[in-house]
């Protein structure tokens, strides 16, 4: 009878007990899992998109600038803190890495260059899995050189990619001599350099505002000039980029000749790169239509003597070449 009560009494206890622990598995299911086998979690990283220590998404917002020689690295594997180093890329865009030797970073984006580190650590069997940061701690290769036919011709420091028109502006502008074309050299492709067509007023063409990236190099070109000087209206140097310019056109945009000009005496002086020749001129029966127009080729000077300054002919050369330097650039339409 005893033991009847007492085996009640236990099928009792194990009863509340299980209608307790029910209960509080219904409250909380984890309560209920196998600890035996604990749910693994990936630790977050302690870098930012930026591959700082701290950083915010907003610090990552050049990530897609291409790295280039001079800018300094500073490298980081996770939870492999022996790794970590800080190192400048070389003028042969490479850069040295414990383990893996030199590695050619050079036009690649930050995330480009996590990339191929985290392969060759990989590969080498040097650390499983890695995951690399790399964070520019000095952008060496973030100026674009801006020369040639600007009022201030320059190194420019750029975040990020520009449009062409703004980096102009921020050289002054172009000069009176700018031609109608920019050459652009990118960094990544330096035997490639892009002809842009450029008109006198930036605004006319603005398919021609293209996008340009630091290490860019950005030259304005030096327009085709012929000079007329001399016994005429208006000594001027005239832009060609609008096409040939003639003797006679020449004549006309520098305002004719004057009353006292020595038309049979006007001449044709070109520059070559290492002397300079003498082309004379028949002025008088090409305005009487009498004669052939003559072309005039870039850097020509298309000098009139006058017949009363009684010039002597040795120094015919010097005054042109002189007058030619100071004389007012004209843009022709």
């Amino acid at each position: 009878m005893r033991t009847s009560v007492r085996c009640a009494q236990v099928f009792l206890l194990l009863f509340a007990a299980g209608f307790f622990l029910n209960a509080i598995a219904q409250e909380h299911p984890s309560a209920g899992q196998d600890v035996s086998k604990p749910v693994q979690q990936i630790p977050a990283s302690p870098y930012g998109p930026s591959g700082k220590v701290g950083a915010s998404a907003s610090d990552n917002s050049s990530s897609g600038l291409l790295l280039g020689p001079g800018d300094l690295l500073d490298i980081g594997v996770y939870n492999v803190p022996e790794l970590t180093t800080k190192a400048r890329i070389g003028s042969n865009g490479n850069i040295y890495l414990p383990l893996i030797d030199y590695v050619h970073l050079a036009g690649l984006t930050t995330e480009e260059a996590q990339d191929v580190i985290q392969k060759k650590l990989a590969s080498g069997g040097f650390v499983r899995n890695p995951h690399v940061n790399i964070f520019v701690d000095e952008r060496a290769s973030g100026n674009t050189s801006v020369l040639g036919e600007v009022a201030k011709p320059g190194i420019y420091p750029m975040l990020g990619q520009q449009r062409l028109f703004d980096l102009i502006s921020a050289a002054g502008g172009l000069n009176e001599r700018a031609g109608r074309s920019v050459s652009i050299t990118h960094r990544s492709h330096p035997d490639e350099p892009v002809v842009v067509p450029l008109a006198r007023n930036l605004s006319d063409h603005p398919e021609s505002n293209v996008l340009v990236w630091p290490g860019d190099t950005v030259i304005v070109r030096k327009a085709d000039i012929v000079y007329v000087v001399g016994d005429v209206g208006r000594p001027s140097g005239f832009l060609m980029d609008s096409g040939r310019l003639t003797v006679l056109q020449a004549i006309a945009l520098a305002g004719g000749t004057n009353k006292t000009a020595k038309l049979n005496g006007a001449k044709i002086i070109h520059r070559a790169s290492s002397s300079m020749t003498e082309t004379p001129v028949q002025l008088k029966k090409i305005l009487q239509s009498k004669a052939p127009d003559q072309p005039l080729e870039a850097e020509d000077i298309l000098f009139v003597p006058s017949s009363a300054g009684k010039i002597a002919m040795a120094r015919v050369v010097d005054l042109a070449m002189s007058v030619s330097t100071a004389v007012t650039i004209v843009a022709v339409q």
